[in-house]
């Protein structure tokens, strides 16, 4: 992971309407700031073992979504890898692997400034779809994302939730650079904000 070398800007918006105009944090003040907000984000987890099946322990994100504090808390410490991963550069889009993609997904986009494009489970994008199938913790999967949804040479950030194996990132990952039109980079160094 590089570090931006832009000075901190004094101004740091709220509203997602200017997160665009945001200049890239140094790289002291934003990783003080995101292990502070990683911590307390990690306090608001709540764990369930043997859940969906034995021998599988579910981390529940759920409680983040439910406060408007730690939601912000949660896009911001997203922004913040995002901000200290290749000197500041912003991905063009973000893709959401289904479904708990779509909860980090979107609100990181619009903060960020770029387009969103989720990654469905079979059946469910209308249009021209790429599909793949793997296999993940609880079984196999297939999985499609609309044929337009990324323009070559675009740079591509990949969410999900929690890593749980990995396995699902790294297809996605490889399935995104085996399209006929693939991007210019992919960027997955979320891993690790929660998990």
């Amino acid at each position: 992971m590089t570090s931006p070398q832009s000075p901190e800007s004094n101004q740091q918006p709220s509203s997602t309407e200017n997160a665009t105009r945001r200049d890239p944090p140094t790289s002291s003040s934003s990783t003080s700031e995101l292990t502070s907000v990683t911590l307390k984000l990690r306090q608001s987890l709540r764990q369930f073992p043997d859940f969906p099946i034995p021998g599988i322990d579910f981390v529940d994100i759920l409680p983040l979504f439910a406060s408007h504090s730690l939601h912000e808390s949660l896009i911001r410490a997203l922004e913040l890898q995002v901000l200290l991963f290749d000197n500041g550069k912003k991905p063009d889009v973000v893709v959401g692997l289904d479904a708990r993609g779509f909860l980090f997904g979107p609100s990181l986009a619009l903060r960020l400034g770029a387009g969103f494009a989720p990654v469905r489970k079979r059946g469910k994008l209308p249009g021209p779809t790429e599909e793949a199938s793997f296999d993940k913790e609880y079984g196999q999967d297939y999985f499609q994302i609309q044929k337009d949804a990324i323009k070559p040479g675009q740079t591509v950030l990949v969410v999900d939730d929690i890593i749980a194996t990995g396995k699902s990132m790294d297809f996605h990952i490889f399935s995104l650079t085996q399209r006929s039109s693939p991007p210019n980079t992919i960027c997955d160094e979320m891993r690790g904000t929660l998990g």
